[in-house]
């Protein structure tokens, strides 16, 4: 069975970095996810990376800010966010692929054993 744990939010101002790790375990994954889900909206893609990093989709709203990479000698995913801004704020979750496919998936029903997440908040 996978057990993922976000870890690495907090409270940060306008135009400052962040950076999430997602932890796993039970077995090697396929292509891992990070998304997020800010207050009263559904939960959005924010970036995945294929299981040997070759392959990476990002959100638009985020490309050219955050950077995702993975350890899989440590079994982790990270989400490096640079710039980041007021409309950041958001819990954000990783989870990993069901199913191989060969581009990372955007669509939130490609994805499953989702994690706690870790909250984000951005100040202005």
């Amino acid at each position: 069975q996978v057990q993922l744990v976000e870890s690495g939010g907090g409270l940060v101002q306008g135009g400052e970095s962040l950076r999430l790790s997602c932890a796993y375990s039970g077995r090697t994954l396929y292509t891992t996810g990070w998304f997020r889900q800010a207050p009263g909206k559904e939960r959005e893609f924010v970036a995945a990376i294929s299981w040997n990093g070759a392959r990476i989709n990002y959100a638009d709203s985020v490309k050219g800010r955050f950077t995702i990479s993975r350890d899989n000698a440590k079994n982790t995913v990270y989400l490096q966010m640079n710039s980041l801004k007021p409309e950041d704020t958001a819990v954000y979750y990783c989870a990993p692929e069901v199913r191989f496919t060969v581009e990372p998936a955007s669509k939130e029903g490609e994805y499953g054993y989702w994690g706690q997440g870790t909250q984000v908040t951005v100040s202005s």
